[in-house]
């Protein structure tokens, strides 16, 4: 059976830990779009982590952790990260990386940090680790997949050659900076090509084996529906598809085996980047629900930037999941939201004057503004509750009222950072 961790919303709906709950009962776990522009918090007996660009199965050792032909693959970056979790006592994972997979250049970071400085108050957001210049020259059929390092200097240059042409242009014309180092960049893929050697492989193969075989695989995605390209709130937007369906293009198996797909949403809102956000708050109120917020505070994973947040927002959430084709949905981070007297809820929009409760086109949702319903608070600390039932009768209510309005089954409450924060729930949606 395959299943798909997605998020319904912006991105940091506290994907990592649902992952590496579910990943407890599987025996493969992918990372199939993306790359070190997100990464997953885990809190387990090893300690907390932030996975940047390795599978959250990376602390199961009985799992192999798979990078897809859809990731934005940055060889440094996972290395490095398989060295600082094993240094901390997690024994070495099992690897795979796609054969098709294609390869975060050096330049492709440095593109990235000179179109955002650029651009200043008009940038994207950018976490600057090369994510756009990289599926630009995919699309554009100017990146390296990695097979392609595996060939002798002649064929190496005449292709850094060709790619150094097109790059030097815009290096040296638009930034006004240094020209790629040709001589360099060849060092540097003979360097990192015998670094990942031992790990790669045909992934659709061996999935379709591992599918023959009954085995639970389950896809790991990054960010959430209103970063996709395509159906998210372009154009601040990322630049490969964070829906479950793209699961099955980047492992090359049969969309019809995603059987699963358990859709992230948080009990409050967060936001990663820049874009449309028509619940988020400011000043002291946004202080107090960034600071009370996840593991530690809402700030970046990957940037330490502190994350614009706002109240959960239904119409956002109901598209969100809606678009990904949730079967399930995990609401997560329940307790934070332990410290207010009233929680408001977005239950529609303003737009024009008129309510809508669904969601818009980018163009649109410029003109949004939110319209909310107070619930009352619980008052309480409610880490350590394992049934639903248990909770108290607002925060109850609170998660019942949401998933009236979202659509979908709420399944899994979390409520605390660590693996075993979670409570399983039988939802009325459930068919």
């Amino acid at each position: 059976m395959v299943k798909a961790v997605v998020g319904a919303n912006w991105g940091d709906e506290g994907k990592g830990k649902i992952t590496d709950m579910l990943a407890e009962s599987a025996d493969v776990v992918i990372r199939f779009q993306g790359g070190a522009n997100a990464g997953h918090t885990i809190v387990n007996e090893y300690g907390k982590f932030a996975l940047h660009t390795v599978p959250s199965g990376a602390f199961h050792s009985n799992i192999m952790n798979i990078m897809g032909a859809g990731v934005a693959f940055d060889i440094e970056k996972f290395m490095n990260e398989i060295h600082s979790i094993t240094e901390k006592g997690v024994p070495m994972p099992q690897i795979m990386i796609s054969d098709r997979a294609q390869v975060m250049m050096p330049y492709h970071v440095e593109l990235d940090s000179l179109e955002e400085a650029r651009l200043a108050g008009k940038s994207f957001g950018s976490t600057k680790s090369g994510i756009a210049p990289f599926y630009s020259d995919k699309y554009a059929k100017i990146g390296w997949q990695i097979n392609e390092f595996y060939q002798d200097d002649d064929a190496l240059m005449e292709k850094i050659d060709r790619v150094a042409d097109i790059k030097d242009a815009l290096l040296v014309n638009l930034y006004h900076t240094d020209p790629i180092d040709r001589a360099g960049l060849l060092a540097w893929i003979k360097k990192v090509r015998e670094e990942v050697r031992p790990y790669l492989g045909d992934v659709s193969l061996y999935l379709t084996q591992a599918i023959r075989e009954n085995k639970t695989i389950l896809l790991e995605g990054q960010l959430g529906t209103m970063k996709d390209p395509d159906n998210g709130i372009y154009p601040m937007v990322t630049s490969s598809s964070p829906l479950a369906a793209f699961g099955a293009v980047s492992c090359g198996i049969p969309p019809y085996e995603i059987r699963q797909i358990v859709v992230v949403s948080k009990a409050y809102s967060s936001a990663v980047g820049a874009g449309e956000f028509v619940s988020e708050v400011f000043g002291d109120e946004a202080v107090a629900l960034r600071n009370h917020g996840g593991d530690g505070g809402e700030y970046g994973a990957t940037t330490g930037r502190p994350r614009r947040v706002g109240w959960y927002d239904c119409v956002a959430s109901k598209y969100g999941c809606r678009v990904q084709g949730a079967t399930d949905v995990a609401f997560t981070v329940l307790d934070d939201l332990g410290y207010l007297d009233e929680i408001p809820v977005c239950v529609a929009y303003e737009l024009d004057g008129k309510q809508i409760t669904e969601f818009p086109v980018t163009r649109d949702l410029k003109r949004c503004k939110p319209v909310y319903r107070t619930f009352p608070g619980w008052k309480c600390d409610i880490r350590g509750i394992r049934t639903f039932e248990e909770l108290p009768k607002e925060a109850q209510d609170y998660v019942n009222f949401i998933e009236e309005q979202i659509g979908y089954p709420i399944t899994m409450v979390s409520n605390g950072p660590a693996r075993e924060d979670i409570i399983y729930r039988d939802s009325p949606l459930k068919k």
